[in-house]
């Protein structure tokens, strides 16, 4: 049992699968990446390992920037599992390079707003460097809601 400024440990990703083990390892380079297709550059999101604009079972992981806009959220309120304490919010966030939207867990219940820069940083998981991205509002972004 923890103590109460203790955090439960997160849960870790299966980092060894075929299809996403590259988005992984990028994660642990703290390196944002996307499966795309080795022959016509498509983006393959979710990732795997056909493409079907051209056929090609082939993929590539490329490097992305990191940033993207709030396209969606929601604050959970009914804890389901003690490694996500409540409240948490999750984001949907549409990268700003690559036609993907990633999912990111932020504490509490900040203020967000539809279309919001937001920017990638990769959250230690364990002492063997397995990193997950994760997402927060980037300051340096220009936004005004509306």
């Amino acid at each position: 049992m923890t103590g109460p400024q203790e955090r439960p440990a997160r849960l870790l990703p299966e980092t060894a699968d075929p299809d996403t083990g590259g988005f992984f390892a990028a994660a642990a380079r703290e390196e944002l990446a996307v499966c795309a297709c080795a022959a016509c550059g498509a983006v393959l999101h979710p990732p795997r390992a056909y493409c079907a604009e051209c056929g090609c079972w082939e993929t590539v992981w490329r490097s992305v920037s990191g940033r993207g806009r709030l396209y969606s959220w929601t604050t959970v309120e009914h804890q389901t599992h003690r490694a996500f304490p409540v409240p948490y919010t999750l984001v949907l966030v549409e990268l700003d390079d690559a036609p993907a939207r990633l999912v990111g867990y932020l504490p509490g219940r900040p203020e967000l707003a539809a279309g919001m820069p937001m920017r990638v940083w990769f959250e230690p998981l364990d002492e063997d460097g397995t990193r997950l991205p994760q997402w927060r509002p980037d300051d340096d972004g220009l936004f005004e809601a509306g």
